[in-house]
Order: C-alpha cells, then structure tokens, then sequence
C-alpha cells in the first residue's frame, strides 16, 4: 500500500490528500513550509555535526565542596544564584576534568571524575565545577536554558534551541512525525499562518519549562521547600534543545481536525489520531509529576501542546504574526518585489467562518465551496 492510499493520507476525503498535495490540487513537497522546517533542521544537524568542537555547555549538575573536603551536588548554581556571590563569581571557559570525592546518601563517600567548567570567586579561588559537556557553535549559540533565557537576556534561544538535536534518533523521531502530520495542519492554515503556528508551539513550549523550573528554582533555593510533584527542580543551566515541542502542537492540531483518522503507532500498531495525541499529553502530564530524567522536555512537549490546541481553534490569532517585519517579512511577495499586498476584509472573514466551521465539525463538513474558497486562501499566502 501506497503513502497516498493510507488512513491518514485521506484526510478530506476526495479529492484524495497527500503530504505533498493541496486542497486544490498537487502542490511540489518543496514549496511547503513544512518541508521547509524538515530541512532546516536537518541541514542544522548535519553542518553541526562539521563544526569543530571548541566550547561547552553545561548539563545542569553542580558539585560544591564542603569544608570536609567532599563535594556534594547542589542544585543551585553558584554562578546565577542570588544567594552565592552573585557578582563576584565566574565562569571558566575551558573544560576542565577533576577527580573528586563526593557525599552518598547513606553517609558514605565515592570518587568520580567530573568534566565541567570551573566556577571561581574573586580571588581566583575554585569554588564549583559546572558539569559540561562539549559543544559545537550551533549549540553553544542557541541552546535554551533558565539561565541563558532569564539571566542572559537572550531571547533568541526560544527560536533557536527548536532547530537542533542531541543524536540522530532524536531528528529522525521529530523529523518523520512532521512528515506525516504537518502537511495535514499546512493546508487548512496556510503556509504563513502554518509557519506561526509552529514556531509558537515551539516557543510555548520552552516557556512552560522556563516557568517551571524558575518555580522549582525559587522554590528549593530561595524559600528551602521541600520539593513538591509538578515543578522542574533542575538546575538553571540545563540545557534543552529540539523540535518535540513545535511538534507536539502539530500533531494535537491534526488531532483536532482529522480526530477519526487512523495512524500506525510505531508503523504497526493501528490507533486514532486522538487517541495517540491524548496518550502522549498524558506522558507528559505523568513526566512531569512523578520528576522523571526527562521531565524538562516533557514540560516543553506539554506547553507546544496546549499552544497547538489554542492555535488551531483560534487560528485568527495567527493572522498577521509578521507583519511586525515589514517588508522584511520572507513569507510575502513584498520581500521579494519591495510592493505593498493590499488586504481584502471580506476574504478573510469568510475563510474564518470556514475554519471556524472545521473546529465545531471538522474538516469532513466542508462544502466543495468552501474547499475551493480555502484551497484558494492557501495558495494566496503561499504566493504573498
């Protein structure tokens, strides 16, 4: 069976849908932005993994030493806390390894080797290693973490962190999920409008990790509360990177508007679209309160989620997201010609009464009309 003739490839109904087709007939794979985010990210790997290695990150993990001479892992970072010489501590750039004793639980110690960064005071002294690992340009650059996002400033990492990944199966994993399921959300949006949508999972994504570990931060740091179920209570360097959170809210917008479809889990096992979504929040949402290793990631998985859901019911809000770039918008034909594209209320109204239309009865409800009529509005932003 061919990729056209399958459940989910047949989303409308006639005429027949596939990835690289539109409503009103086919459209080159590559003239999607779907496709578009597929080999950004991929070509971001690959040129990364070209990039010579010559810098860290660091992995969220913090060894103090204590007056004994052990180390104990803190969960505060003595470089961005308040509490621990917040202006008089630096961060060394070169990766060190050392080898230390550290502090058990039952009281007893073990030797480990720790590679990180070194965290001195203003004397010059040691004080701290900042557990790294080592790192290309793309990732030192763009990476998200608490610490770079709220003590740096740097708020280009809500975009950029999106882009990257730790291994191969980690891309191929976000990759083939935004192959079968973009498509599905692209051409009922449009491709600008498409493009907002996942970048603003994307972004709702890393904020809700964000609030959730700035919350768990403050929580044990600051207050010394014991930890409670539903915080994130990694250190603020940690790191997080990758498409799940952009990807997540695109496959619970295909959720929302093809519920019934049914899609191969793993490429075997047969379940709805619905049901695979409801599924994969409820990992999450566990993830999350029961704090397991990956709880940061499944908080962004949540956060793209709940953007996907808010977006593909509003999907008005979408509207305009770049015009705030002029005629430097590269989704319009006034970047390319320097013109002005004039803007027709009425048009507009009418395709969001139809998406309107597909949120209370899906996208099966359509007349052959309002196909043509948003095939049509599809087209005219993929040209504008």
């Amino acid at each position: 069976m061919g990729l056209a003739d399958r459940d989910y490839a047949r989303v409308g109904g006639p005429p027949p849908y596939r990835p690289d087709a539109g409503l009103n007939g086919p459209t080159p794979w590559s003239r999607t932005v779907n496709a578009w985010l597929i080999i950004l990210c991929v070509a971001v790997y690959v040129i990364g993994g070209f990039l010579p290695v010559n810098g860290s990150i660091e992995t969220g993990r913090y060894w103090v030493p204590t007056a004994h001479g052990v180390w104990v892992e803190s969960l505060g970072n003595p470089f961005f806390s308040l509490q621990d010489r917040p202006e008089e501590t630096t961060l060394g750039e070169n990766l060190v390894q050392e080898t230390i004793r550290v502090a058990l639980p039952d009281d007893g110690t073990e030797q480990i080797t720790v590679v990180g960064l070194p965290v001195y005071d203003a004397q010059g002294n040691e004080i701290a290693i900042a557990e790294g690992h080592p790192a290309s340009l793309f990732h030192r650059l763009f990476h998200f973490s608490t610490k770079k996002v709220i003590g740096g400033a740097e708020l280009w990492r809500l975009v950029g962190f999106q882009f990257l990944h730790a291994d191969l199966f980690h891309l191929l994993f976000n990759m083939i999920a935004l192959f079968f399921f973009g498509p599905l959300v692209e051409r009922v949006l449009g491709g600008k409008r498409y493009l907002a949508f996942y970048l603003l999972c994307g972004v709702s994504g890393g904020l809700l990790y964000l609030l959730l570990n700035l919350a768990g931060y403050v929580w044990v740091d600051t207050f010394s509360l014991p930890e409670i179920p539903g915080l994130l209570f990694n250190a603020p360097g940690t790191s997080l990177i990758g498409a799940s959170a952009g990807v997540f809210g695109v496959l619970v917008g295909g959720a929302f508007l093809a519920p019934n479809v049914m899609v191969l889990v793993f490429f075997i096992l047969p379940m709805r679209l619905a049901t695979v979504a409801w599924m994969l929040i409820g990992i999450s949402i566990l993830s999350i309160f029961v704090g397991t290793q990956n709880a940061g990631g499944e908080a962004a998985h949540l956060g793209g989620a709940i953007a996907g859901f808010g977006f593909i019911r509003h999907p008005d809000r979408l509207h305009r997201f770049f015009d705030w770039l002029g005629r430097f918008d590269p989704t319009s034909r006034h970047f390319r010609s320097g013109g002005s594209m004039p803007r027709s209320k009425p048009r507009e109204d009418q395709i969001d009464r139809i998406l309107a239309k597909i949120s209370r009865s899906g996208l099966q409800s359509l007349t052959p009309a309002e196909r043509k009529a948003l095939a049509d509005a599809s087209r005219r932003q993929e040209e504008q």
